[in-house]
């Protein structure tokens, strides 16, 4: 079975993580500053600080901007939960605006009219590697004087308009989770140019203190460690083939695909830079396509099967989204990572195309 998505590590990340585990320090340490500084270079030389997951990126980065109770946060359906779990740990709540049908992101018309006299944020998601289209999006937030905060965690050097994914907005999330365009295994990163932000992010993550026993205020646990962030620097470094490679990918699908009469591979709004965390078609016989790739030996998934309001947690909260149930109705995903070889690049082709 060719899979959809593998972590791409060798032998330069395992030398990584031994020296880290040879030093003894194995918590937040000198590695996880490195990353973080290293990091910085991919959106603007912003201010990064590196935390446990992509979910807590995303929780931290609207406390730290002083998103909470009372505050309602604009946020597109189709995506994974996290998104709208993030906006419930603030202490806000999420309100669903529909997806543009061609990028599958936060619909910048549906976004404006979600905005009330509570919103205090917007949160976009670019989502599968495409990045949302952050110039109206930016102008729906200043007409209304709103946080801009990106779901970037599926964009690891995303860009549109010439600027990369999490300089976009006023803060943004990046998520290290496996299945990612880089992994630390797991980790994720808040990226804001707010220096207080970036302090209070700081002061979160670490039980609310930067010097040992000197809280400042009421944090959490939610420190990357130092093994993680060793396996992320090799992972930064080798981020440009990895994009590369994906995007290689892509190319070829996209020939197969091209004047197919049923399947509808991913588009690219002109100016935007698709990194492809997912290689996303629709198909309105998508389960008999899916049922013909397994048989070809082809694995593919569903991203997202059932939107996020029509999630238990969030059903009290009615929202028409009929992009949004229409996408979560056709979309499939196939492989297109660096993990494929070239043999099986061309079988995943010639699996969809037949």
């Amino acid at each position: 079975m060719i899979r959809i998505s593998q972590p791409t590590v060798g032998a330069e990340e395992q030398d990584a993580v031994k020296a880290v585990l040879a030093s003894g320090g194995l918590s937040q340490g000198p590695r996880v500053s490195e990353l973080e500084e290293a990091f910085s270079a991919l959106v603007d030389g912003r201010t990064c600080v590196a935390v446990n997951s992509g979910t807590s990126a995303l929780h931290l980065a609207l406390v730290a901007h002083g998103v909470g109770p009372g505050d309602e946060v604009v946020v597109p359906s189709f995506t994974f939960a996290a998104t709208a779990n993030a906006v419930r740990l603030a202490g806000a709540e999420p309100v669903f605006a529909d997806i543009d049908p061609v990028s599958f992101c936060l619909d910048p018309e549906a976004a404006a009219a979600a905005v009330g006299p509570r919103t205090a944020a917007i949160m976009p998601v670019h989502l599968y590697g495409h990045p949302a289209d952050m110039t109206a999006l930016g102008e729906v937030a200043r007409r209304s004087g709103l946080l801009v905060v990106e779901d970037a965690a599926q964009a690891h050097a995303a860009a549109d308009g010439g600027r990369p994914a999490g300089a976009l907005g006023d803060a943004a999330a990046f998520s290290f989770y496996p299945t990612k365009n880089m992994t630390t295994g797991e980790g994720g990163m808040v990226v804001t140019s707010d220096h207080a932000a970036a302090r209070m992010v700081r002061l979160l993550r670490n039980q609310g203190m930067e010097r040992p026993y000197e809280n400042e205020v009421v944090g959490y646990n939610l420190r990357m460690t130092d093994i993680a962030a060793a396996i992320g620097i090799v992972q930064l470094r080798r981020l440009p083939g990895f994009t590369s490679r994906r995007q290689a990918n892509a190319a070829v699908l996209d020939a197969a695909l091209a004047g197919h009469p049923g399947v509808a591979p991913p588009k690219c709004r002109a100016g935007a830079v698709h990194v492809y965390h997912q290689y996303t078609v629709r198909s309105a016989e998508r389960d008999r396509l899916q049922m013909a790739l397994d048989g070809a030996g082809v694995e593919s998934r569903v991203y997202y099967p059932t939107p996020v309001h029509r999630l238990a947690p969030f059903a009290a909260l009615k929202a028409d989204l009929p992009e949004t149930d229409r996408a979560a109705a056709e979309v499939l995903s196939l492989p297109v990572g660096p993990h494929l070889a070239d043999d099986e690049v061309a079988a995943v082709a010639a699996a969809v195309s037949t």
